[in-house]
């Protein structure tokens, strides 16, 4: 039964989720290095995560390209978990469940590491 609001369990149970996938994604940036904002600012923040695992801008662009755009965000969030340590099936879930791997990442002990020649 919902409450009198009509904002129902699953309302709540997204609302949680969603506001841990940012606290999470936010702790990523900052270990990055990166102001923590600069995670919920939309297309910004991947500008920034492309700079995080120290790929070049246009990769953002390959991003917009239908079935292309999703090999590149598997590839970018393995990036991004070998830059924190971390293996290429630990990249896997970032990307496909981001909502469960991100605060894992963001509250680990786990440590940036530049990408070389950064």
């Amino acid at each position: 039964m919902e409450d009198a609001g009509g904002f129902g369990t699953t309302m709540w149970v997204i609302l949680a989720l969603v506001l841990v996938s940012v606290v999470g994604v936010w702790m990523v940036f900052v270990k990055a290095g990166r102001p923590g904002w600069a995670s919920i600012i939309p297309i910004y923040n991947v500008f920034v995560l492309v700079d995080i695992v120290g790929k070049p801008w246009w990769w953002v662009i390959l991003l917009l390209v239908p079935i292309v755009g999703f090999v590149m965000a598997i590839l970018i969030s393995i990036a991004l978990a070998e830059r924190f340590g971390k293996g290429p099936l630990y990249g896997l879930g970032l990307a496909l469940l981001g909502f469960i791997f991100y605060p894992m990442l963001g509250f680990s002990d786990a440590t940036y590491t530049p990408a070389s020649g950064a």
